[in-house]
């Protein structure tokens, strides 16, 4: 029986896609480099804002001082705007509010910065999640499972009695490197293909499915 369920963030709870893709381009722009179309970023975000740097420069600026550089800039950019147009998908809020009223442990593990994921979650959905935890200096990213284990410790829960949703291949494999039920969601950034291949046990197309999933499912 599932009791705790853990959520990615971006293209999971919410769409931020849009934030993102207006404060990297807005960065890039201020030094002169191209920018990206916004469909794009779907396949530039979800292993954190070094490697997002990474992407989206030309190979040729991809030295470790120009990134930092450039990260300096986009970090105060996004968060100037992180809420601009970030909102919950449809459903999400429904289904969470469902699942507090059950009982069901909620946990937030995101590779977005730490202080941003809280400020995302506490604007937008404030009381619902026991745990938000965003990247953190010394603390592993997904797909390691510190942080997962760590919100499994703080509540006494079995890897058996827990789940983590996301949108992307590395929360899957987040999932399964903490040995807990993997899902998957297609209304996020990436494609059912990639969160099947990637070893999730169930893909589901709007977030009521999970209601049923989370009452019936074990690993």
């Amino acid at each position: 029986m599932i009791k705790c369920c853990i959520f990615d963030l971006d293209g999971t709870i919410a769409d931020s896609l849009h934030d993102i893709a207006n404060a990297a381009n807005a960065t890039l722009a201020s030094f002169g480099l191209p920018v990206h179309d916004i469909e794009k970023y779907k396949q530039f975000v979800g292993s954190g804002v070094s490697k997002l740097m990474e992407r989206i420069l030309p190979d040729e600026y991809c030295t470790d001082e120009y990134k930092q550089k450039i990260l300096t800039v986009f970090s105060e950019n996004y968060s100037r705007c992180c809420l601009d147009f970030t909102k919950p998908y449809a459903g999400i809020s429904e289904t969470l509010a469902e699942l507090k009223k059950q009982k069901m442990i909620l946990a937030v593990v995101s590779n977005k910065p730490d202080n941003l994921a809280k400020k995302i979650i506490n604007s937008l959905l404030p009381d619902i999640f026991s745990d938000v935890f965003g990247s953190m200096a010394g603390v592993n990213r997904k797909p390691s499972p510190d942080l997962c284990l760590h919100v499994m410790q703080n509540h006494n829960i079995e890897a058996v009695n827990c789940a983590f949703v996301g949108d992307s291949d590395i929360d899957i494999f987040t999932a399964i490197n903490a040995m807990i039920l993997p899902v998957g969601v297609t209304w996020g950034f990436r494609s059912r293909s990639e969160l099947e291949n990637a070893g999730a046990k169930y893909v589901i197309s709007k977030p009521s499915e999970l209601l049923k999933i989370l009452k019936n499912s074990n690993i």
